[in-house]
């Protein structure tokens, strides 16, 4: 199976790991924002359901026809985590962390930051075969201790949810490895 940066479409490479972001910022930067098709290729993901998720309040309004990239972020990081969470519960998640969708001022962290912090402690996550509960902990303790800025108050609060986050994107693996274990097992009977 290919590896690919969470909530997207895009093959992982080194560069992703310390800074996932860098591989879309680019592309952004030079088209002043995604449209809604592209979008939906980097996320695999449905226009429909995109427009759904800004309709909701999960997702800032657009303007004009192009994402830019905080509702770039915001997008990725919930379809990074659907996989076993409830959306409501990722939306409650993201607000618990970063407050009001539409204001950055109530931020504990950037997100881009959230981001590639969540991207490389899913990378180590995996590369380490982590999911003991106590080990996801001493993995977010670590990575959150080397982070130098960009973390703005309230380090536990964060704490609290990238560890809901890294098990829920693992959790989302076992259950994808148990599909595929069904599957072998019983084929197209389910």
């Amino acid at each position: 199976m290919k590896r690919l940066i969470p909530g997207t479409t895009i093959k992982y490479s080194e560069q992703a790991r310390n800074s996932a972001f860098s591989l879309i910022s680019p592309v952004l930067e030079a088209t002043g924002g995604l449209t809604l098709s592209q979008l939906s290729k980097l996320t695999g993901l449905e226009g429909s359901t995109i427009q759904n998720w800004i309709k909701r309040g999960w997702v800032s309004s657009t303007k004009g026809k192009k994402y830019d990239e905080q509702q770039v972020l915001r997008i990725l990081l919930i379809n990074m985590l659907r996989g076993t969470m409830k959306l409501e519960s990722i939306v409650n998640l993201m607000t618990y962390i970063n407050g009001d969708v539409e204001d950055t001022a109530d931020d504990i962290i950037d997100e881009i930051l959230l981001f590639d912090l969540l991207c490389r402690m899913i990378f180590n996550a995996e590369d380490e075969n982590i999911f003991a509960p106590d080990e996801v902990k001493a993995l977010i303790e670590r990575e959150l201790g080397e982070c130098e800025s960009g973390i703005t108050s309230d380090e536990e609060k964060l704490s609290k949810a990238m560890y809901v986050m890294v098990m829920a994107y693992r959790s989302a693996w076992l259950k994808s490895e148990m599909e595929k274990g069904m599957e072998a097992i019983f084929g197209d009977e389910n």
